[in-house]
């Protein structure tokens, strides 16, 4: 009897024990100081690069339909693709990639900024969408303020293909294009012709819209996907893996920022390859020109970039903080 109550006692007090002390929550977002940088910044420059290479031909598709007037050369964005290979090949696709390609180094200032702001803002005790909605477009200012003057370059070197007849339909700068000219020489030559033409102003042509156009997208896309990821962890069985979840997110906050900023975008394109004065001007054009139109003017491109993008930014993304995250957290990360 005694040796039963024992037994009996010590289970009922370790069962006790067991319920007043629960494991703890899992860690739903990793935060800024919880990772090593030395693993986050290199993996994260390799999951940029290469998701910037896959997904470049859909930045080049839609900055072209964004450009034309109506559809003159272009009807939608299969017609793009299609045309483009057939007449300029599979390297035209990638036209002004190289110059784009240093956003990498502007990406990891951007994710630095935003991580930073986000981490000083919880220190306030600020709720987590706000704070990704001020980091976020915190963040995309130093971006822009980085890459435009490598934006206004790709930008013109991804225009250069494009034919209208036997001319070329875009060559504002009004470039010789040789038999024979280096993808290079081509570059220094654009590079040339802007600083000849407008100094160095002429590399921050549609900064402003960069900023009006970007620093928003920015901001919103972070906040919706913060507002995303809370809204699906409450309505998700716990068994769905939280990754899957975070990715979900990711895309519908491409998806509805995308929709919003669309108008922004094309003026920004408009302002940097046809040299246009002001976002006055080019929203004035841009309304004479299309109508309403303009509000979907290049957006099935765009919302299928921005869709994949967010889907590959945010898998690579929160991938890479999972494999950063120190040690002593690991046992609170879920997959």
């Amino acid at each position: 009897m005694f040796f039963r109550n024992f037994i009996t006692g010590w289970y009922s007090q370790d069962m006790s024990t067991m319920v007043e002390s629960p494991p703890p929550e899992f860690i739903k977002t990793i935060e800024w100081d919880m990772m090593d940088k030395t693993k986050f910044f290199p993996l994260s420059m390799l999951s940029s690069f290469t998701v910037r290479c896959a997904l470049y031909p859909l930045t080049l598709i839609k900055t072209r339909l964004q450009v034309q007037k109506h559809n003159d050369i272009y009807t939608g964005m299969f017609d793009a693709y299609g045309k483009i290979y057939r007449y300029e090949g599979f390297s035209g696709l990638y036209r002004g990639f190289w110059v784009s390609s240093v956003q990498i180094i502007s990406g990891v200032f951007y994710i630095s900024v935003y991580e930073g702001v986000r981490h000083l803002l919880a220190q306030k005790n600020i709720d987590s969408r706000v704070r990704a909605l001020i980091a976020g477009g915190s963040a995309s200012i130093v971006g822009q303020t980085i890459i435009v003057p490598f934006d206004v370059l790709s930008q013109h070197l991804m225009m250069m293909g494009v034919k209208n007849g036997d001319k070329l339909a875009f060559n504002t700068l009004g470039i010789a294009m040789k038999p024979g000219l280096s993808k290079v020489a081509l570059t220094l030559e654009i590079a040339k012709e802007i600083f000849r033409r407008d100094g160095i102003v002429g590399f921050y042509r549609g900064y402003m819209a960069s900023l009006a156009a970007y620093v928003p997208n920015s901001a919103l896309w972070w906040g919706f996907y913060h507002f995303y990821q809370d809204e699906l962890h409450a309505v998700m069985p716990s068994w769905v893996s939280h990754l899957f979840i975070q990715t979900v997110a990711g895309t519908l906050g491409g998806f509805t920022t995308t929709i919003i900023t669309n108008p922004l975008d094309v003026i920004r394109a408009r302002l940097q390859v046809q040299r246009i004065e002001s976002m006055k001007s080019a929203f004035r054009d841009l309304w004479v020109e299309e109508g309403v139109r303009m509000f979907s003017k290049g957006l099935s491109a765009r919302l299928i970039q921005s869709a994949t993008f967010s889907f590959s930014i945010i898998l690579g993304y929160e991938t890479i903080k999972r494999v950063s995250v120190n040690d002593e957290y690991k046992k609170y990360v879920r997959w």
